[in-house]
């Protein structure tokens, strides 16, 4: 695959000094700013490639490994997903989302750590409440969810985004799996995480674990934050569930696309010039929300808009509950095959093709592209200069 023509790093490059000069940014962002300028370059180090059949040479640099580094996401993204495949069940798998409110998404842009936090937990706890219900399923269930702060364009929407499979353990110890293509009814989900969250978001105000800035300033008086309340307490909150997917072997083709995404690829980067950037979006609002739209921006707005989705420091963006919480997972899904009377190695009936997608996206083994011959790799040490 070719090197994009465009990336973050260059932009930071051309115009994050200039960035930096006109504004006083977190420490986060500008550690992320530079792990992204510096990624892959001399600076981080790496090593000299040399063949020993011909006089072919050339360097590959190491990358910065940040979690906000487009360039970083591919090779921890095939370790994520090797790990994650002997853990799927042969299942009718769901997607579930959980969506802020605008009103709230301005709120956690000045409070991450606390209303991210609470937002995870008040959505888990909506998926396990409901799913225990008789009413509903009657069972407990196990998911992982991954958190995205961003929308198309950039701006700041937090969301959860859920992976489910399609059944759980009932209280008499067997296996309860979820009507063919239906998992749980979102309106009910809706209303008992609005109530989850806002009850949690309640109490984190009264122990002043909320900071209020700008526009928000005056919700630190209890009443005006009480009154802020009020709407959301009546509005519907936007819970959706999409089409399942097609047993455990779709579900893992998926989560390659979501799981160590960040805000703007490399590959959307259209155009930069003259101070602006140029980037592809669509607009899920409209009727016309799979065609793609180019969107330019002032290069400042662009690095602002980018930054925005930085994570506090130690924040983990992946979590998992249930029957898949990090204590008990490898006993819960030994229980869940044997209940489903399906080995392991029956899980992925095309592991075999999935090992080949694997091998395809790590890096090969290195050979001179002249000759074929094997490369040799000599470190090269930093350049501190």
């Amino acid at each position: 695959m070719s090197r994009p023509v465009y990336e973050p790093a260059d932009i930071f490059r051309q115009y994050g000094e200039q960035y930096r000069k006109t504004r006083r940014l977190p420490f986060e962002q500008l550690r992320v700013m530079r792990a992204i300028q510096l990624c892959r370059t001399s600076a981080l180090g790496g090593h000299a490639e040399k063949c020993g059949q011909c006089s072919y040479a050339r360097n590959s640099y190491n990358s910065c490994r940040n979690r906000h580094c487009p360039k970083c996401q591919g090779s921890d993204r095939i370790q994520w997903l090797e790990s994650r495949q002997g853990e799927l069940l042969p299942v009718e798998y769901f997607h579930v989302v959980f969506t802020l409110p605008e009103p709230l998404a301005r709120l956690a842009f000045y409070n991450k750590q606390t209303v991210y936090g609470i937002l995870f937990r008040a959505a888990s706890e909506t998926l396990l409440t409901i799913a225990r219900d008789p009413k509903h399923l009657g069972a407990d269930i196990g998911f992982f969810g991954i958190l995205h702060t961003w929308g198309q364009n950039l701006l700041h929407h937090p969301h959860v985004h859920f992976v489910v499979p399609g059944g759980g353990i009932g209280p008499d110890g067997n296996w309860m799996a979820c009507r063919p293509g239906f998992f749980l009814p979102v309106r009910v989900l809706s209303r008992l995480f609005r109530r989850l969250f806002l009850q949690a978001l309640g109490k984190a105000f009264e122990n002043h674990q909320l900071e209020f800035f700008g526009e928000l300033e005056p919700l630190k008086d209890q009443t005006a934050f009480l009154s802020f309340l009020d709407p959301l307490r009546k509005s519907e909150w936007v819970v959706y569930a999409k089409k399942p997917f097609v047993g455990p072997q779709t579900a893992i083709q998926y989560l390659g696309r979501y799981t160590h995404r960040v805000a703007l690829s490399n590959d959307r980067i259209l155009g930069v010039s003259q101070g602006r950037v140029t980037f592809q979006w669509k607009d899920y609002r409209s009727k016309y929300r799979h065609k793609s739209r180019s969107m330019t921006l002032d290069a400042e707005e662009f690095i602002r808009r980018f930054l925005i989705h930085t994570l506090p420091a130690g924040f983990q963006r992946i979590r998992y509950f249930g029957l898949m919480a990090n204590r008990h997972r490898k006993q819960s899904l030994a229980l869940c095959r044997e209940l489903l009377l399906r080995p392991q190695n029956q899980l992925l009936p095309d592991t075999a093709q999935c090992r080949t997608v694997w091998r395809a996206l790590r890096t090969p083994e290195p050979r001179c592209p002249k000759c074929s011959g094997f490369l040799i790799r000599i470190p090269i040490p930093p350049n501190t200069s």
